[in-house]
């Protein structure tokens, strides 16, 4: 089915995202995704004269390559798709999952393998760091299950908050890049045990409007990777490594995660945390503000996203926002402080920014859902 929604997300990718230009090259890689859609992909970069190159992936492929995958293996394996990724200008990340739970049994030893050998020299050390590159879901009967809705419902939903208007979230988020880079002491207040503080001096800040995931809508920096003290518990389930866990609770002493509890598998969820040194610091701090994701579904690029929320997470720094925290893992874990979520604050240097979900200061009330333009459509239940 060729449908027209296609390619107004294709036109989105390529022009906006990836700003692809005549004579570059972009790798799409699509896990589990309808060929009219990569034809669109392939179509747009036709037309502005770029040279599309493409790696159709199946999840249950890549689990049978990944399960019994030696290290030598890996490493070979690395090394043929980092020659080709050096060879890209731009990266797009198309990711359907006909199971979401997919990935779910491999071992920590295994995943972690993995990670090492193949993930952080392709993707963490090349991609992210040398490319224009965009990451994205695709609307299945598996996304429609973790949203507690129907496919048809979900789909219309997924095309009209992955095609907001995202020059206006831009102009919007400038006041919000501003206030990162001049605030150094940032505390954030929540219900139960929450309350944590840490500092943001000189990291920087970089606004999400649509170059990197789609949806989009963020705005992130990091701490000062040994600044982060106090408890932080997360109010929404996260989907890693093919395992659900809930009710995460961190705590810090001098920016090291020194506990952490969950409902779930623990000792797993520990074991995550425990990769290498850097997984239990903190690479990333980011407010979410798509005005037309409200409830989480366990798929991080909605969920992190989400209006009024933040997430905190554990692991790898983005070189952008570089705060010296290297791992293994970045762990995009999400708390929602609307008032149907319990609550809280966001302060800078002693101002109140955003309560409950809000943005309260002049300056950043664009950043708001009614000043965004919320897109009607289905209401998701929170998973």
């Amino acid at each position: 089915m060729n449908d027209p929604r296609f390619q107004t997300l294709a036109s989105t990718i390529v022009n906006h995202s990836c700003q692809l230009k005549a004579g570059e090259n972009i790798l799409i890689e699509a896990f589990d995704i309808p060929e009219e859609m990569v034809i669109a992909l392939v179509e747009a970069a036709h037309r502005v004269g770029a040279h599309p190159h493409v790696d159709l992936r199946s999840t249950r492929v890549m689990r049978a390559m990944q399960s019994g995958a030696t290290e030598a293996g890996l490493r070979e394996w690395a090394g043929c798709d980092l020659h080709r990724m050096t060879k890209m200008h731009a990266y797009v990340g198309l990711r359907g999952a006909n199971n979401a739970n997919e990935m779910s049994g491999m071992s920590d030893a295994q995943l972690k393998l993995v990670g090492a050998n193949y993930q952080k020299p392709v993707h963490l050390e090349r991609r992210v760091k040398h490319t224009k590159w965009v990451v994205l879901r695709w609307p299945s009967p598996s996304m429609a299950q973790l949203a507690k809705t129907s496919t048809s419902a979900f789909e219309d939903y997924y095309f009209r908050v992955c095609c907001v208007d995202y020059v206006k979230m831009d102009r919007a988020v400038q006041p919000l890049v501003a206030r990162m880079k001049s605030a150094d002491r940032v505390h954030i207040k929540g219900p139960g045990p929450t309350d944590l503080r840490f500092s943001i001096k000189g990291v920087g800040a970089v606004p999400c409007s649509g170059e990197r995931n789609i949806p989009d809508g963020e705005c992130f920096t990091a701490p000062i990777r040994d600044s982060v003290e106090g408890v932080l518990q997360y109010n929404t389930a996260t989907l890693y490594q093919g395992t659900t866990y809930s009710n995460m609770r961190l705590e810090f002493k001098k920016g090291k995660i020194i506990k952490a509890t969950c409902d779930g598998d623990e000792a797993k969820f520990n074991s995550i945390l425990d990769s290498d040194e850097g997984a239990r610091y903190i690479g990333e701090f980011s407010l979410g503000f798509n005005p037309s994701i409200l409830t989480p579904m366990q798929d991080t690029l909605f969920d992190e996203k989400i209006a009024g929320s933040f997430h905190f997470t554990p692991g790898q720094c983005y070189e952008e926002a570089e705060n010296g925290n290297r791992s293994q893992v970045h762990w995009d874990m999400v708390c929602i402080q609307r008032p149907e979520y319990g609550g809280g604050t966001i302060t800078f240097d002693d101002e109140v920014i955003r309560r409950d979900g809000l943005f309260v200061v002049a300056d950043l009330q664009g950043l708001n859902p009614e000043a965004l333009g919320a897109v009607s459509g289905v209401t998701m239940m929170q998973t």
